[in-house]
């Protein structure tokens, strides 16, 4: 495989990827990120370690998508993460969900 054959692959996986996490997205109530990977879950536990002075950060995520064009199956019931890296988490908003306002009665 040439070099153009790979770039035009990865290039049309990632696009791949970001289809469909425009339409899974709304399944999921957190994104993490961490130095390797990109996930959505629905559930993540994020601890913070210290081995003889060294921190790093566990992260144990259930329900989850991870973000890898190199992997076949994304959805998997639990994943752990140990990383020496920051990590972030965000908790998505979903306006969908909410409930519309009462109407205001005089």
């Amino acid at each position: 495989m040439s070099t153009e054959d790979l770039e035009k692959y990865e290039t049309e996986m990632e696009l791949q990827l970001y289809r469909e996490y425009k339409d899974i997205v709304r399944q999921f109530s957190y994104v993490v990120e961490t130095e390797r990977r990109f996930y959505l879950a629905n559930s993540v536990d994020l601890q913070v370690r210290d081995a003889g002075g060294e921190v790093y950060f566990e992260l144990k995520l259930s329900d989850a998508w991870v973000w890898d064009m190199y992997r076949p199956a994304r959805f998997v019931k639990n994943v752990r993460v140990v990383t020496f890296k920051d990590v972030n988490v965000e908790e998505l908003d979903k306006p969908d969900l909410e409930l519309p306002e009462s109407p205001r009665l005089p």
